[in-house]
């Protein structure tokens, strides 16, 4: 198989997970900071404190990317190494980090993709408030408008938030995440239409301040269906569940992207949530749906569904389907349905921002990592991928995450999913058997993919 000519090849990070050096250089904490604190939120007590410390192996990391020839790599600002105070007085230091990051990866003809908000919220910010305040998204207008400003000359492609679903409502409500909070339903998505409107002007910042014309998305977590069988009724059950707002909370697709994209909440959620409702002034829809350039996201495994009356029901996993490490089922289809069904729907070109398979990595005795499992994971899903733009989809890249190991968020470090192995008491990079297969995938284009 072939993938199409200028396919985007890319490999993924997020600074919280990779950088290390929280109070180097004049960074102050993120609310990351401060939940690894907590006793038992983190697995082990491990915190992002040092990790693969990125922030001192910059060169190196970026060397790797070159040599496994990769196209784009996509990575996410820290917030407050760049605005200590959330607002106001911007740090040189931290600007010069991204900017010699941005330089060496121009320089190795890599392409770099930048996050602008990858869960990393300052910590001096949320106590004035965090999302529930009403001048949050003013902030995270001013914030976008330093990065525009300093790499808006370079920088191309970047997208707003990551996975707003996951840090809403397993960081607000659910308190599995950052900032560990218990909100109620209302405070909840009072705090999510600040994030909406904090993404609008993010774009609006964008368009206005950068040096080059750039090319803007968005990165939900993605919350996949797939039909049990390709008939009509098993692809429409499949879709409208895709879509479907139908718990009371907001771990689903349509509430944040039908207003970012289409430029209203969807109707199922208006009706749910209906005593619950921020208050949305006329502008704010005109504000959220600003013109993006592309739709990205994250896509790991996805829920089994069949056709049952107007609705579906969950097909139950089978007792032989395989698992990576985090327990998610091996569901290689949700690489062809989700780009199917998000191209349907909102009509952008669709990226896939991460995939990739967490994996009990270790140094074998002959000093080499070997992962069979995540060469087999993803030759399943990138066929899945091939196939969904043989018949039409517009699929214009693939970002592997991760490039290293790294702090899986309350998994701590015992999650491996990189494709570089990181010897985190000496700080050793050695690249994976996967590696070098993701390699030969990059410079065949995917020919090297068997069919």
């Amino acid at each position: 198989m072939s993938f199409p000519e200028n396919f985007v090849w890319g490999a993924a990070s997020a600074s919280y997970q990779i950088e290390g050096a929280v109070k180097t250089d004049g960074r102050t904490p993120s609310v990351l900071d401060t939940f690894c604190k907590q006793p038992g939120k983190v697995w082990g007590g491990h915190t992002g404190e040092v990790g693969p410390d990125h922030y001192h192996h910059l060169e190196e990391d970026v060397e790797l990317m070159a040599e496994l020839g990769l196209k784009a790599y996509r990575f996410s600002v820290s917030w407050t190494r760049v605005l200590p105070e959330g607002t106001g007085a911007i740090n040189p230091k931290g600007i010069a980090f991204y900017d010699r990051l941005i330089d060496r990866l121009l320089a190795k003809g890599i392409e770099p993709w930048l996050t602008i908000f990858h869960w990393d919220y300052p910590e001096v910010l949320f106590q004035r408030g965090g999302w529930l305040n009403a001048d949050s998204p003013d902030w995270f207008a001013e914030y976008t408008g330093v990065l525009a400003d300093a790499f808006g000359d370079r920088v191309t492609n970047w997208m707003t938030l990551n996975e707003p679903q996951g840090f809403v409502h397993f960081g607000l409500h659910k308190g599995a995440h950052a900032p560990g909070l218990h909100l109620s339903l209302k405070e909840v998505l009072t705090a999510g239409h600040h994030v909406l409107l904090a993404h609008g002007k993010s774009v609006q910042t964008l368009r206005a301040r950068c040096a080059k014309q750039p090319r803007i998305g968005v990165v939900p977590v993605g919350l996949h269906f797939i039909p049990a069988t390709e008939t009509p009724r098993d692809i429409a059950a499949a879709r409208k569940a895709t879509f479907a707002v139908k718990k009371r909370n907001t771990w689903n697709t349509a509430w944040w992207m039908d207003p970012m994209i289409l430029g209203t909440y969807p109707e199922d959620g208006l009706r749910l949530f209906e005593k619950e409702l921020p208050p949305v002034k006329p502008s704010d829809m005109e504000t959220i749906a600003q013109p993006l350039d592309f739709f990205g996201t994250t896509i790991y495994s996805a829920v089994e569904v069949k056709a049952i009356g107007y609705g579906w029901e969950v097909v139950p996993t089978e007792p032989n389907c395989p698992r990576t490490s985090m327990d998610w089922p091996v569901t290689p289809e949700a690489l062809y349905w989700g780009p199917r069904f998000f191209h349907e729907r909102y009509g952008l070109p669709v990226i896939i921002m991460e995939n990739g398979l967490a994996n009990n990595d270790w140094i074998h005795l002959d000093g080499k990592v070997h992962d069979p499992q995540r060469i087999d994971f993803t030759t399943r899903y990138l066929q899945a991928l091939h196939r969904a733009i043989m018949d039409g989809i517009r699929v214009d890249g693939y970002f592997h995450w991760s490039i290293t190991d790294n702090f899986e968020w309350a998994e701590g470090y015992r999650k491996r999913f990189g494709l570089i192995y990181i010897d985190y008491e000496t700080g050793r990079r050695i690249p994976k058997d996967s590696y070098d297969w993701y390699l030969e995938v990059i410079r065949s284009n995917g020919r090297s993919i068997p069919e």
